[in-house]
């Protein structure tokens, strides 16, 4: 670890995996300890975007775990230092110490953050009920469709933090403020069942490996997103190779995985094969498809050789030249991240929902849901696939952010 600070009243290490280490000492510095405490939980609980995230408390050692939030700021203007901790207040919080040394620049998004919040008051009538934080609302559905004896579709959603984490249900509303969340969907692909057991597996993994990068990372970002997706990907393809290659019920197994991360304001998300991730962002009519079909159909659609018409009825079009698992020697995933806000409606889904639905009937259906509250969208929108056309298993999930 690298010592960035060393006082009478405190020292700072920064860990190489981008965590920060406060020991207190001193005069009072078990209260020093707790009040710094109190103040993150509490700018957490609100929201707030531009301070540290708390993520470990030893009371025992007087030692403070949090994300990292920049480099240290030499010089700031007046007028914008004293604008800077004015914004704070807005979260219930009185910096008492208004320097320019508790303040930081995050090179990731370009923002002016808080630190040290040991000489900090959470201010009367503040309250601990969060009022700046985004919520999500989602909704997932799966169909076998009309065709297929058995559903190789697999769905997941999770609520976690540093120290625990929920399976959620098929439908639910939640804020983000004290909590990360992840939705996926995984399409299966094996003889007998092996598809089934691959998409299966997919989201097990999801639900052991990536709760652990949430100490890694406040908003993702500037704790290297990219690689924590890329490495779950990669685990998870070990893994399935691994099987396939150990037991004859699962040989030639593989799956897709489309996957969305949520933290306050940001949605990282990562994509291998030909499951989708779209976006339809507050008032637009237009969806954007945020991946990449793995497909050499896929290819020439976004190279304008075909068009959509023809991409759907090309006889290539579910051929997969990347997958998880399988003979497939390595993984480089798709990764991305998008900023959202309240309006915005997100849609995961498998390629047998976008093969009975066009993009401008989609649109039509999650706004139709959304101006509804409608807590069924994604099964309004399996429904009309598998109606439309149901020869493959079907499945969305769908998240609007409140």
């Amino acid at each position: 670890m690298l010592k960035v600070k060393d006082t009478l009243r405190a020292t700072v290490n920064l860990s190489f995996d981008g965590r920060v280490f406060k020991t207190y000492h001193g005069p009072n510095a078990a209260e020093r300890f707790e009040n710094e405490v109190r103040v993150l939980k509490h700018l957490e609980a609100h929201g707030c975007p531009f301070v540290p995230r708390l993520l470990e408390a030893d009371r025992d050692k007087l030692r403070i775990v949090t994300t990292n939030c920049g480099g240290r700021v030499e010089q700031l203007d007046d007028k914008r230092r004293l604008e800077l901790f004015a914004e704070l207040e807005k979260y219930g919080v009185r910096h008492d110490d208004p320097d320019v040394r508790n303040v930081t620049y995050r090179f990731s998004d370009g923002r002016f953050c808080m630190i040290d919040f040991e000489f900090a008051t959470i201010l009367p009538g503040a309250g601990s009920k969060p009022t700046n934080s985004p919520a999500l609302k989602w909704s997932g559905w799966t169909d076998i469709g009309r065709v297929r004896k058995n559903n190789e579709d697999a769905f997941l959603g999770l609520r976690f933090d540093a120290h625990e984490i929920h399976r959620l249900g098929k439908f639910g509303q939640a804020s983000t403020a004290t909590h990360d969340f992840t939705f996926a969907v995984c399409d299966g692909m094996g003889g007998a069942k092996a598809g089934e057991f691959a998409s299966q597996i997919a989201v097990e993994k999801i639900t052991s490996l990536l709760p652990r990068a949430f100490q890694q990372t406040a908003t993702g970002m500037q704790a290297g997103f990219q690689d924590i997706l890329t490495e779950l990907y990669t685990q998870i393809h070990r893994a399935l190779v691994y099987l396939g290659g150990s037991y004859d019920e699962c040989h030639g197994m593989q799956t897709t995985m489309s996957l969305c991360w949520f933290t306050p304001g940001w949605m990282y998300f990562g994509h291998v094969g030909d499951s989708r991730i779209y976006h339809l962002p507050k008032g637009k009519n237009t969806i954007k498809q945020l991946t990449e079909d793995d497909t050499h159909v896929g290819w020439l659609l976004r190279n304008g050789q075909i068009n959509e018409y023809q991409a759907r009825t090309h006889p290539r079009r579910n051929v997969l030249q990347k997958a998880l698992g399988g003979t497939n020697q390595f993984v480089d995933p798709q990764v991305g991240a998008v900023n959202y806000e309240k309006g915005d409606l997100f849609l995961i889904c498998s390629d047998g929902l976008t093969e009975g639905l066009y993009d401008h009937y989609t649109v039509d259906l999650l706004r139709d849901t959304a101006k509804h509250q409608d807590a069924a969208a994604a099964k309004s929108l399996v429904e009309a696939a598998v109606r439309n056309d149901g020869r493959d298993n079907s499945t969305a999930v769908v998240v609007q952010i409140l």
